[in-house]
């Protein structure tokens, strides 16, 4: 009922970059957040970038006595890097990995081996339905050749929030999207679930301009990849919406500037995002937050759509590329079997060839055959995901332009 007493909410989000063996002081900057979430008392801690299972077990441990309750999503090759803190007893959980998360060959960005999720967890206050994600790295602006990858996940995790979170009466998610505000990822993300971003309705706001959470000014940012951006970019965001007789407003909003007083160096390559939300409980349900503004929807969808669509046509290009190239190692490995079968049936006087060459050879062809076959395999599976996504918003389209 209107007037009952408002929760107040406060979370804590960051991308923590501890990557082992690879991240700069990643033991010593985990103690710090550790010290820094143990001080402060948050209500819920989303914690992206996790990667080494003993880190979250050192925070677990620190954190026992303030964060009774928490969560690690596992997933991937080296896991999701995924982890959640709550005061609040968290009564189930969650995780949806991606259907695409970059090519297995590109070993230096090393996505597709992280299994990029979405983990969810349901705590016992409102009751709460919360996320914890990351997308797809865009590493180059200019030729993002990731973008239909990132794309086709914004999609699905907007398919997933409006399909998980009917029981829900307020949803918030946290996490590093790995998309500037203006982007199509994140309009697309904003405009199908409904969400709010924390930063455009916050009261009050403290932190880096614009709430820029990748700035130059941050000792462990690549510099280089910062210059087109002067004042750094926004790409970790939290979100929220409430469902049904509840209303969320933001009070404030923060992000870290660096490191906190006393401290030699921040927490992370990321900034951290803080936001301290008010929830309320209506009288009456709110309405519908889909469809106020069905006509500038059907525009980023369209928009997204074409972006997949050149996705596919390329992932089909490399299909062929690889498909071709399988079939002429086949070739050559039958001919090399023939040639081989020929010799031992006294059809030819000696072997042309040496047969350390020979055997080289043989082994080369094979080596050839199983990676472009394997290619193969992944790229069908990826215009298979592409051309799904594209007749998935075709669909949306279709009933976004059919509404009266």
């Amino acid at each position: 009922m209107e007037g009952e007493p408002t929760l107040r909410l406060r979370i804590f989000d960051l991308n923590c970059w501890a990557i082992r063996y690879l991240s700069k002081q990643r033991q010593e900057r985990v103690r710090l957040i550790g010290d820094k979430l143990r001080q402060e008392g948050f209500d819920l801690v989303l914690l992206q970038e996790v990667w080494s299972e003993q880190d979250y077990s050192d925070l677990k441990v620190k954190l026992a006595g303030c964060y009774p309750f928490s969560h690690y999503f596992r997933s991937g090759v080296i896991g999701s890097g995924l982890c959640v803190f709550s005061r609040f007893p968290i009564l189930d959980t969650l995780l949806y990995q991606y259907s695409l998360n970059g090519y297995p060959y590109m070993l230096q960005h090393g996505d597709w081996f992280c299994g990029k999720s979405v983990g969810v967890g349901e705590a016992v206050t409102a009751p709460l339905l919360s996320w914890s994600l990351q997308l797809h790295a865009e590493y180059c602006r200019d030729k993002d050749a990731y973008l239909p990858h990132r794309l086709v996940q914004a999609w699905e995790l907007a398919q997933f929030i409006r399909h998980t979170s009917k029981a829900a009466d307020v949803v918030l998610l946290g996490g590093d999207l790995n998309m500037h505000p203006e982007d199509v990822g994140i309009r697309l993300l904003r405009g199908w679930t409904g969400l709010r971003d924390a930063f455009a309705e916050a009261t009050r706001f403290e932190g880096c301009k614009n709430g820029c959470t990748l700035v130059p000014d941050n000792c462990f940012t690549d510099k280089s990849e910062m210059l087109p951006f002067p004042l750094g970019i926004r790409i970790d965001y939290i979100l929220y919406k409430a469902i049904s007789s509840f209303t969320v407003k933001c009070e404030e909003l923060k992000t870290t500037t660096g490191p906190d007083p006393g401290m030699a160096i921040p927490f992370s390559d990321h900034e951290a995002v803080m936001a301290t939300l008010h929830i309320q409980r209506q009288g009456q349900p709110a309405g519908a937050t889909l469809g106020t503004a069905d006509l500038a929807l059907a525009d980023v969808v369209t928009e997204a759509r074409t972006e997949v669509g050149v996705g596919l046509r390329a992932a089909q290009r490399q299909r062929y590329s690889w498909g071709r190239m399988a079939v002429l190692a086949l070739l050559l490995l039958l001919l090399q079997a023939v040639a081989a079968l020929g010799t031992l049936a006294g059809l030819g006087a000696e072997q042309p060839f040496p047969k350390l060459s020979f055997c080289l050879l043989a082994f080369f062809s094979f080596t050839i055959l199983v990676l472009a076959t394997g290619l193969h395999i992944f790229h069908t599976m990826e215009v298979k995901m592409l051309h799904g996504t594209e007749d998935q918003m075709w669909m949306a389209l279709r009933a976004l332009q059919e509404r009266p």
